[in-house]
């Protein structure tokens, strides 16, 4: 990842029903995963998620930091932070989050 990468707090709840965002406020981006947290499904569904609602490869998000935690640290390149936000709230807000997965 380069230095224009945006760096992004989330908080993953792995083996939902579906995939959706539950909350962002603060700065945390809180997901639904439905994957479980077992081999990296959860993390390889969340990059796969998120890839998908920003409209952007999954090589461009990495998990910097809580492979293992739900506490998670994420690197995404190819967005800015305030084209992050719109995206996210807007589909936070409108509930359409569900139609990438």
């Amino acid at each position: 990842m380069t230095n224009d990468a945006i760096k992004i707090s989330v908080k993953v709840s792995p083996g939902a029903r579906k995939n959706s965002i539950a909350d962002y406020t603060d700065d945390v981006l809180r997901l639904k995963i439905a994957a479980p947290p077992v081999d990296g499904k959860a993390n390889k569904e969340l990059i796969a998620y998120l890839s998908k609602v920003l409209g952007i490869s999954k090589s461009s998000i990495d998990i910097e930091k809580g492979l293992t935690s739900r506490n998670k640290q994420i690197s995404i390149e190819g967005i800015d932070k305030a084209r992050f936000d719109i995206i996210v709230n807007d589909l936070f807000r409108s509930g359409t989050q569900d139609k990438f997965f």
